[in-house]
């Protein structure tokens, strides 16, 4: 009875939204930051706003010959998603700002009574003063999303994006930078013509969250994700000749230091090559994920280690580098090779199945096995030690103001691949309507093939004001 009703939610919409008119689908805003921030004394004395309003219906099939069985809950079959999104700039003079940024849900899903306290929650993604005390220097108190980095699979420069995604309707990278959770800071910033440099101080305001449990969600700005750790970066980039504007990076957090580095460069008319890097001393990702695991009451304290990585700090690189060609027909092509030196080796997963092969989903061995990759998707941290990524971007797909795009991700040890794809066609200037579907690809003993989710489908219709 509920699948009825939440397909009858959704016709309705977009029945309705046949006898209207389009817009783009703020989700594929791109993901790139401006080269500079424009001036707050030049935007207009009046707010700004990009609002949209949109149902999205998903449909999940579901593996049930795991090698290794996932411990509840696992991905409903189908989930109702109804959100309200907003954008706004707020003017309080010729140099100052109040920006917000937050999406409301109201959701049903197969599993979940209707009402309840999870059905309607709000995600505040940003909410922050920004000013501009001098031509070009910019001060910034509040919650901001800052993002960094130049690749679109894996930024491993893009330090602030643990733990900030909640409920994603895609696995778009790109789409995920802009609609996840920002943090609580306080910023500087100095754009000149031959360069930036930027500061960044996020305080400790609370102790962290366990992973999937975000207590009276509900209007919670979570800052038990965003904001448990005492943290800072350093930013700053210049100009060294037209096409080439490198960009280094220094953040800590719990005493410990990263660097990073982003490079661009233009090769020929239709194609730019970047690299993208980031280093430091830090634990095995299985390590980091037992250790975060006890702080946090999801493992005991006296239960062994079903598997670890050595249990030692070295110093671990991550990187992606690639290139994009653009073509003449408006597609754009991405190739990325990601690594991570905190991933699981060959060897590790060799033991990671061997460990959770037998065992019962509702096992403590299990659920720790399971912890494990639960703690790296919670931070946005690849698994896998090698990947090839692979996106494509085409407008105007065979007919005008219809957008095609579709990326895979592929583990360079075993083959497995994370397949997506998605169109959007805007219909007029106040709707859009969109399709994606998406797919996990390997044997029962590889990355993506033992994940539970086999398959997605999601229908949207999207109306703007």
């Amino acid at each position: 009875m509920k699948r009825v009703v939440a397909w009858l939610i959704w016709l309705g919409l977009a029945s309705t939204a046949m006898a209207a008119d389009e817009d783009k689908d703020l989700e594929l805003i791109p993901r790139a930051e401006p080269a500079a921030k424009p001036a707050v004394a030049t935007r207009s004395a009046d707010s700004t706003a990009r609002l949209y309003l949109e149902d999205a219906l998903t449909f999940n099939t579901l593996r049930n010959d795991l090698l290794v069985p996932a411990p509840p809950p696992l991905p409903p079959h189908w989930e109702q998603r109804l959100l309200g999104d907003a954008r706004v700039e707020w003017p309080l003079g010729p140099s100052a700002i109040v920006a917000y940024s937050g999406r409301l849900n109201i959701v049903a899903r197969e599993g979940v009574g209707f009402p309840n306290r999870d059905n309607v929650t709000h995600d505040l993604r940003e909410l922050h003063l920004s000013i501009e005390p001098r031509p070009r220097d910019y001060l910034d108190l509040g919650r901001i999303n800052v993002k960094s980095g130049v690749a679109l699979g894996f930024n491993a420069t893009d330090f602030f994006k643990a733990r900030a995604v909640v409920d994603p309707l895609t696995a778009d990278p790109s789409v995920l930078r802009e609609n996840r959770l920002g943090t609580l800071m306080v910023r500087g910033q100095h754009l000149g013509d031959d360069g930036s440099l930027s500061l960044a101080y996020a305080p400790k305001v609370t102790d962290a969250a366990p992973i999937g449990e975000d207590p009276d969600r509900g209007f919670s700005p979570l800052f038990g994700r965003t904001n448990a750790s005492n943290r800072w970066l350093v930013k700053g980039s210049a100009r060294l000749r037209d096409d080439i504007n490198p960009e280094l990076l220094l953040y800590g957090e719990n005493g410990r230091t990263k660097i990073g580095a982003n490079l661009t460069e233009s090769v020929g008319r239709s194609t730019v090559a970047y690299v993208e890097w980031a280093g430091g001393r830090r634990l095995g990702i299985v390590d980091e994920a037992l250790v975060f695991g006890r702080q946090t009451g999801a493992i005991p304290d006296l239960a062994p280690n079903v598997i670890d990585q050595g249990g030692k700090e070295q110093f671990r690189s991550q990187a992606a580098i690639g290139a994009s060609y653009t073509t003449e027909n408006k597609i754009t092509f991405n190739l990325e090779y990601h690594y991570n030196g905190a991933g699981l080796s060959a060897d590790d997963w060799s033991r990671w199945f061997a460990a959770g092969e037998g065992q019962s989903a509702s096992s403590p061995i299990a659920r720790q096995l399971w912890y494990v990759r639960a703690y790296a998707a919670d931070r946005q941290e690849p698994l896998q030690r090698h990947a090839v990524f692979l996106r494509a971007d085409w407008v105007d797909f065979l007919v005008p103001k219809l957008e095609l795009t579709g990326f895979a991700l592929a583990d360079a040890r075993d083959g497995s691949t994370l397949l997506q794809l998605s169109a959007d066609y805007a219909a007029s200037d106040f709707w859009s309507f969109g399709v994606l579907a998406s797919a996990t690809t390997g044997g029962r003993r590889s990355n993506f093939g033992s994940l539970p989710q086999a398959s997605t489908i999601l229908f949207k219709v999207t109306r703007y004001f």
